[in-house]
């Protein structure tokens, strides 16, 4: 009997470290490094078009608007 309660408390204190060490890999969040540079690229990407139709967008209103007054 005492041999067997020996190797019950042994199991139950392996049991629990697992457990625990489990529970804090799991509250342990981590993040892609590539993942967030991807999104910063895509995000740099996105700008820069917005940019470059906004800036044709503007020049093309001010050449129109010089034609009309020029005619």
């Amino acid at each position: 009997m005492i041999v067997k309660k020996d190797i019950e408390k042994i199991n139950l204190d392996k049991l629990d470290i697992s457990s625990k060490n489990e529970l804090q890999n799991s509250n342990i969040k981590t993040t892609n490094v590539n993942i967030l540079l991807n999104r910063v690229r895509l995000d740099q990407k996105r700008t820069l078009k917005k940019r470059i139709i906004f800036s044709l967008f503007l020049a093309s209103i001010v050449s129109s608007l010089v034609v009309y007054f020029i005619i």
